[in-house]
């Protein structure tokens, strides 16, 4: 199967489409797909992933329940959903905008500029190839949670506008705890501080932004982000003694060091993303 349609079905079933019973159970198998492309798309998605089936950290075991409505921790999400509102119209909610695209090649462009290398499949393969085979692993370490608690999101809760419009109606039946996206883009910063560690601090602040956009674009609370974080931590984490993984992290490394030495600049704006996130 090619890479882009694996791709493509990772961010369908994670966080587009609405697969939600993708959920990879703890030593069991996913739940039932409702039609046979949705079965497909679980059976690609699985057959990407590093790790085994139920191999994964129990996000069900490591994580606390989403913060209860009237409790400091929900006035806390509320407070930063009413800040997020006010990026309304400015370039830092067009930056969330593109961070919602999870597709490849784009996903894999929001760390253009804090790398310093173009990541796509025909310049830098075996990078695409990590990214693209951790973004399974870690994508689907969030959905037992998801699936469990059911978490309403916020712009479901205030009836305000979502950069992301089209994905509204999938996305008032899926969980917004924890937040995949911000799992994912997380997940990769950490791969790729492995890949290029002397630009770790742009990378690691990269994915912290990418995972800020959701809050951003009032589709995940800020707990949603924070959980989903440290589900990309633990899941990275346990990549480590995955053989495969650790070859591909190699390979990668070799490849974007050759890469930084023959490409050109970034085509990327740098200087615009940089003046989005700094405001």
């Amino acid at each position: 199967m090619r890479i882009t349609l694996v791709t493509k079905a990772v961010a369908a079933l994670v966080v587009a489409v609405g697969c939600a019973s993708a959920a990879q159970q703890p030593g069991g198998s996913p739940i039932q797909a409702t039609t046979p492309e949705q079965e497909a798309q679980i059976r690609a998605i699985l057959a990407a992933a590093y790790l085994p089936q139920g191999g994964a950290p129990d996000s069900l075991t490591i994580l606390p329940a989403p913060p209860a409505f009237g409790s400091p921790g929900q006035a806390r999400d509320d407070a930063s959903a009413a800040a997020a509102q006010g990026q309304q119209g400015t370039p830092r909610w067009s930056l969330a905008t593109r961070d919602a695209d999870l597709s490849l090649p784009n996903a894999a462009r929001a760390f253009t500029c804090a790398l310093g290398v173009e990541i796509s499949e025909a310049g830098t393969p075996r990078t695409y190839n990590l990214l693209r085979r951790s973004m399974a692993d870690v994508g689907l370490s969030t959905y037992p949670t998801k699936t469990k608690y059911q978490r309403t999101r916020p712009f479901v809760v205030t009836s305000t506008p979502t950069c992301t419009p089209a994905e509204e109606d999938f996305l008032r039946h899926d969980g917004s705890y924890p937040s995949g996206r911000s799992a994912i883009g997380w997940g990769w910063a950490l791969v790729l501080t492995q890949v290029a560690p002397e630009r770790q601090n742009e990378i690691l602040a990269r994915g912290r932004a990418f995972g800020q956009s959701r809050v951003v674009c009032n589709v995940h609370w800020l707990s949603d982000t924070e959980e989903g974080r440290l589900m990309a931590s633990a899941t990275v984490a346990r990549l480590q003694s995955a053989p495969e993984f650790r070859a591909d992290v190699e390979a990668a490394r070799s490849e974007i060091a050759t890469a930084r030495t023959a490409q050109a600049a970034p085509a990327s704006d740098c200087a615009s993303e940089a003046a989005a996130l700094a405001a």
